[in-house]
């Protein structure tokens, strides 16, 4: 099987070959964000960055062990260019060996990193970038091996994941003070530090403790995120990866809260316009969005255009197993549309960075 996994990845890198290799290149995850997410976002904002994208597609979301699968495995799948079981933080479903990152991969060739979420950077989707664990409950263990990745921009929550336990908020179980491991780095634990933070080498911003607020009640927007990111990986030459999450789209379905969702797919879009037309002016990176999974059974059943409203029903809040889109924008765009299973989104990527000319 792992012979036939090999010959898999050979193809798809020789299909990437052939389309123009990007220098840098942002991938945007919508967690839950399935395609009437986006079709409500657009009736509600009017407008959606994501119009821009000239590529588009389907994918294909289950594991290795579930037709639904989590974000952890649906992640991993981004992360490395293989699919693994549910709950799973980039190992290999059999070996439960680490599987090699697209940012692992960045860094090899001397490219700057980031990951950005709206919940606390240990969660399953930022962590399958950066960290490799069976569970994706260690979320201990996931910050441990972050603040040793060499990930240079990391914005998000978890604050308390890197506190050793004797310091308020802490969420560590132990004495070790992961922060002081990251060396090089400045940092902001407020919204009011990252507000005066310019463009340093490296920059570790963890804003609360646990999760990020909502969009709604946040001091800071994810498109304010993202530019600050951007501001910082564009200053490497060699370029870089960026992996963006818009984690709330997810616990808005699983809640079933409308204004919730529609507020975090706003917020999200408007981080996706931001980083479009930093590619647009680039010219030298692939800006994609996709979505690890569906969620809540999201269900369009009326609306307005000129009043801005959707009538919307979930029938569950739980994960589905509907495609989800994929947009693509920006050199090796074209490799990206069509149907395709969520790991060959990953293959191509790495694909692309690997078949970059020096």
């Amino acid at each position: 099987m792992s012979h036939i996994l090999k010959l898999v990845f050979y193809f798809l890198c020789v299909q990437v070959a052939f389309a123009k290799s990007p220098k840098n290149i942002i991938l945007f995850i919508g967690d839950g964000m399935g395609p009437t997410q986006i079709t409500a976002a657009r009736t509600v904002k009017g407008e959606l960055a994501l119009e821009k994208f000239n590529v588009s597609g389907y994918v294909l979301t289950h594991s290795t062990n579930k037709y639904i699968t989590d974000s952890a495995a649906g992640a991993t799948a981004f992360a490395t260019g293989y699919k693994t079981y549910n709950g799973a933080i980039s190992v290999h479903p059999e070996t439960k060996k680490p599987l090699k990152t697209i940012l692992e991969f960045a860094e090899e060739k001397g490219k700057s990193s980031g990951l950005i979420a709206t919940s606390s950077v240990t969660h399953a989707t930022p962590a399958c970038f950066a960290a490799h664990v069976t569970s994706r409950s260690k979320q201990q263990d996931i910050a441990a091996q972050i603040a040793v990745s060499g990930v240079d921009v990391l914005i998000g929550g978890g604050l308390g994941y890197f506190l050793p336990r004797d310091k308020k908020g802490s969420k560590r179980s132990d004495k070790k003070d992961l922060l002081d491991k990251m060396q090089g780095y400045e940092f902001a634990n407020s919204y009011a530090e990252f507000r005066k933070v310019a463009t340093p080498e490296k920059l570790v911003a963890l804003l609360e403790t646990g999760h990020l607020h909502k969009a709604k009640d946040r001091k800071i927007s994810l498109g304010m995120m993202t530019m600050k990111a951007l501001n910082i990986l564009s200053q490497n030459e060699n370029g870089f990866f960026l992996m963006v999450e818009g984690s709330q789209i997810d616990w808005a379905g699983h809640d079933n809260k409308k204004k919730y969702l529609m507020t975090e797919m706003v917020d999200f879009d408007d981080a996706i316009g931001i980083a479009q037309k930093f590619a647009a002016n680039n010219e030298e990176t692939l800006v994609l969005v996709t979505a690890d999974h569906e969620t809540g059974g999201l269900a369009l059943l009326g609306g307005s255009l000129a009043e801005k409203k959707v009538n919307l029903k979930f029938i569950d809040g739980h994960h589905t197993g509907v495609m989800v889109p994929v947009f693509a924008f920006g050199p090796g765009a074209e490799a990206f549309g069509g149907i395709q299973e969520n790991h060959e989104i990953g293959k191509k990527m790495i694909g692309l960075f690997n078949s970059e000319t020096n």
